[in-house]
């Protein structure tokens, strides 16, 4: 279904119920309320258990309920009889696409979500994103998991300027960038995790760059940013970059980027224009530090995994790359371990990038990370 949490569900859209009439009797007269209740059935056929975001097209939703009230709506686990989590996702439209709802199963359980009217329970914030204009033009965006930043304008002139994605290490649920920026001390661990990750004048951990004949060619720093959704179960955001040139080359560069609640990888929707009269070789790759460390390349599945070396008393990050379309060749060098593509200018390109760190306590080896990667992968494949 597109979920970043690597979750697969079947959903059906049960038909709808008898309309449900109330009448209210008010002070001022009698007025005639209308609520369409109506019931949604989700089963779990991915490899992972626990909870994920389940998307389901607001379309069908409408067309087997049109008197869903989205303003008075409660949606009720027929299991638990617990409420469940939901939102209404726009992708910066103005009416909704997407019903967005975070559901709890193990592989093989079914539930039936009900629709019920009435106002519904707050939902704590599992995403965000956001600007940083503050710390020359960041930008930043986390979940309950993980949190990542890449670099703007601002920074391209600077010294301490960086070209690729980079990551925040986190061991608790709750968002900390806004007070991480705030208090500007996040490069030690206060018990909630740091930034201990360099990316330098690299793809860092997981990034797009042209393929040259001898190095990669960096396409940085964004110049435009606009959040599309922000949370509280996924927040999208979209970022340009300014032309750039290589060997005569110019490419327009634009990522729409999205972070579910749980998820460990953003899945990266990319849009490359270029004006290469033939499919224009690009890179997309990880960062590969010079000490040992760990490296899985599975060219049939599109998966490139790598469980960095011990960073001191900092642990380890395991980074990871997942090619939507599947297969690709892979190679190490320049300093990266990159899958090699070829695209015509604005051909589709989908990947999902991400990582895990080992003192948040979920995924605590390489082995764990290259099991994650690997079910993710054969997840997408079976949607």
């Amino acid at each position: 279904m597109g979920s970043v949490a690597i979750l697969t569900f079947n959903l059906i859209l049960v038909s709808a119920l008898v309309c449900l009439f109330r009448h209210v009797l008010l002070h001022t007269g009698l007025l005639s309320a209308a609520f369409a209740q109506g019931t949604l059935s989700v089963t779990h056929t991915g490899p992972f258990p626990g909870p994920a975001v389940v998307e389901i097209p607001w379309a069908n939703v409408r067309q087997a309920y049109p008197r869903l009230d989205t303003a008075r709506l409660r949606i009720v686990d027929s299991r638990t009889k617990q409420e469940v989590p939901y939102q209404f996702e726009r992708r910066g439209q103005p009416t909704i696409q997407q019903l967005l709802v975070l559901v709890a199963l193990n592989p093989g359980q079914s539930t039936t979500l009900q629709l019920l009217p009435g106002r519904p329970a707050p939902v704590r914030p599992l995403t965000y994103a956001r600007h940083v204009p503050e710390r020359y033009d960041d930008f930043a965006w986390e979940n309950d998991r993980i949190a990542f930043r890449i670099y703007g304008a601002a920074l391209a002139s600077r010294s301490d300027n960086a070209f690729g994605t980079d990551v925040w290490s986190k061991r608790t649920d709750q968002l900390i960038i806004n007070r991480w920026y705030k208090t500007g001390d996040y490069h030690a661990d206060h018990g909630e995790g740091l930034d201990y990750y360099k990316v330098g004048f690299t793809l860092g951990a997981g990034d797009l760059a042209v393929l040259l004949p001898d190095t990669l060619g960096y396409i940085h720093n964004y110049r435009e940013w606009e959040i599309l959704d922000n949370g509280p179960l996924r927040s999208t955001f979209r970022v340009q970059y300014a032309p750039q040139t290589f060997k005569g080359v110019t490419v327009r560069l634009t990522k729409t980027i999205s972070l579910d609640a749980g998820a460990q990888l953003s899945r990266v929707e990319v849009q490359l224009a270029h004006d290469s009269p033939t499919p224009l070789p690009v890179a997309l790759g990880l960062n590969l530090r010079p000490e040992p460390g760990q490296l899985l390349l599975n060219e049939q599945a599109g998966l490139l995994g790598y469980w960095e070396p011990v960073h001191g008393k900092d642990g380890t990050l395991g980074l990871g790359l997942v090619l939507a379309q599947g297969a690709a060749p892979m190679h190490r060098q320049y300093g990266h371990a990159f899958m090699q593509l070829r695209l015509a200018s604005d051909q589709p390109l989908v990947y999902f990038q991400g990582a895990a760190w080992d003192k948040a306590g979920r995924i605590t080896s390489a082995e764990a990370w290259f099991d994650y990667l690997r079910r993710f992968a054969a997840g997408r494949q079976t949607p």
